[in-house]
């Protein structure tokens, strides 16, 4: 059996794939009557290039690779590439680039270098007095002494302790090594000498010409936290640690633990209430 209708097109009627002639007698065509008549059917193997012809190349003509360009220009062949691979970077001109990258400081690192000298060089100057009696001092029995005197139930503990914090830290201060410890040490021991000094009598001691004057003390607590907020500087031994020129956060957790250790000894070796008579402490 045939698939093929039996009905024929009456012959009077246009096939659908014959065009309608147009006036002058031609057919007219659009590629909407018959999309599959119209457009042509492209031969894939005929029009993929694939020869050097089809290219438009010489075949005489040599492909340059990396190999010939690394020849003519007198490197060396890297199989990948002609160009060679850059050397490694030294540390130092890493560190000469980085620095180069940084805003200018100007005389920031001087200044520090000088607020430095100058709170350390204090600091060494009374911690002698304790240790060894220079520059008039009371020396390391007179230190003794004068804490038991001052109320301190542990005095040669208390001796030990501001020694150590003014000597020690000092002299770490003044080299600018270990800076947020010795920072730390210092403010600690100036800490617990306010307290005790203000705590002798009531009410805000804060005339210098007092014995019990607490006005060079306050300064000494201002300029610790100072270097400790803004890093030794690059004119010190910490010059290559990040706190030396690019302190963060850390800087107020260690003027936290400065304070709360000045807080713990003062309550531990001495006791009472230091802001007595002030305020609301009253």
């Amino acid at each position: 059996m045939s698939d093929k209708p039996n009905d024929k097109p009456d012959a009077d009627e246009p096939s659908p794939t014959e065009a309608p002639a147009s006036s002058a007698g031609s057919p007219v065509t659009s590629p909407y009557d018959s999309p599959t008549a119209q457009m042509p059917k492209a031969d894939l193997r005929k029009d993929i290039p694939r020869t050097d012809e089809d290219l438009g190349l010489d075949p005489g003509d040599e492909v340059p690779t990396a190999s010939s360009a690394a020849s003519e220009s007198g490197g060396e062949d890297y199989g990948y590439a002609s160009i060679p691979p850059a050397a490694a970077a030294s540390a130092g001109t890493v560190r000469l680039q980085r620095r180069n990258r940084e805003p200018r400081r100007g005389t920031l690192d001087l200044g520090l270098f000088v607020l430095r000298l100058v709170v350390g060089y204090t600091f060494i100057y009374h911690g002698l007095q304790k240790l060894t009696g220079w520059f008039h001092g009371p020396g390391l029995d007179g230190t003794k002494t004068m804490m038991e005197g001052g109320g301190w139930d542990y005095p040669t503990l208390a001796t030990a302790l501001v020694i150590a914090g003014e000597l020690g830290g000092g002299i770490l201060l003044v080299l600018g090594l270990a800076t947020p410890l010795a920072g730390g040490a210092v403010l600690a021991t100036i800490l617990t000498a306010w307290m005790w000094k203000q705590g002798l009598v009531p009410g805000l001691q804060y005339n210098a010409a007092t014995p019990t004057g607490v006005e060079l003390d306050s300064i000494l607590v201002g300029a610790s936290a100072a270097i400790i907020l803004t890093g030794p500087g690059r004119w010190s031994f910490d010059r290559g640690r990040g706190w030396a020129t690019r302190p963060a956060y850390g800087s107020f957790t260690v003027i936290v633990l400065a304070i709360a250790a000045a807080i713990g000894t003062y309550w531990f070796l001495h006791g009472g209430n230091p802001l007595t008579g002030i305020g609301p402490f009253s």
